[in-house]
């Protein structure tokens, strides 16, 4: 029943990509790199590194996956820290699951938003293609904020909206109240790769 019940919820996060059915992402040749760039979600907090979703997603896919994510971090220093990292890392996508801690701390929807917005520009600015994941709001069972699908429509992004949230609704899933367990993590990495085949990416 568990396996079903991660099957469903992978799957509904998958079949919630907003766009089109097209293909809407370059392919990634084996030297190509993925940034997953985030806080505690992408540091894969409550596992070892080998069980994040960045360390799974790399052995799914084949591709180095660089993990720059920072637990604690707020939306306003993810997007401080953005430009540095892409000069670093100089990534081919970038898959960025931010703001949880924004949420978490009832800071301005509007300030996440503007941060969120300013990151999708700069990486597209130095030509990196964005993936946006959905966070949920504050709320039990609650689906991804508003505010994420509203930036995936504004800048026709490829967007994995309550994948992350299905998960978060599963105790079998989770570590604790807001983190993922190794299977969960699993299911997330499985979600990203399966929509990175889906856009054309893999």
């Amino acid at each position: 029943m568990r396996n079903l019940l991660r099957i469903m919820i992978l799957w509904m996060g998958i079949g919630l990509i907003q766009g089109c059915s097209d293909e809407r992402l370059e392919l990634l040749d084996e030297q190509a790199v993925i940034l997953a760039f985030g806080d505690s979600l992408t540091v894969g907090m409550g596992v070892p590194a080998a069980d994040s979703y960045p360390s799974v997603l790399a052995r799914l896919s084949g591709r180095h996956v660089e993990s720059a994510g920072i637990s604690g971090e707020v939306s306003a220093r993810g997007l401080e820290r953005l430009p540095a990292e892409l000069s670093r890392v100089r990534p081919d996508v970038l898959i960025l699951l931010h703001g949880g801690n924004d949420i978490l701390r009832n800071q301005s929807v509007t300030e996440l938003e503007n941060n969120l917005d300013a990151m999708i520009r700069l990486a597209r600015s130095r030509g990196v293609e964005v993936v946006l994941l959905g966070v949920p709001e504050k709320k039990l069972f609650s689906d991804a904020a508003p505010l994420y699908a509203e930036l995936a429509e504004r800048h026709d992004l490829v967007f994995i909206e309550d994948l992350l949230s299905g998960l978060l609704r599963d105790s079998a899933m989770k570590s604790d109240a807001v983190h993922l367990n190794a299977q969960g993590y699993r299911a997330l990495a499985e979600g990203i790769h399966a929509t990175l085949q889906k856009e054309g990416a893999l």
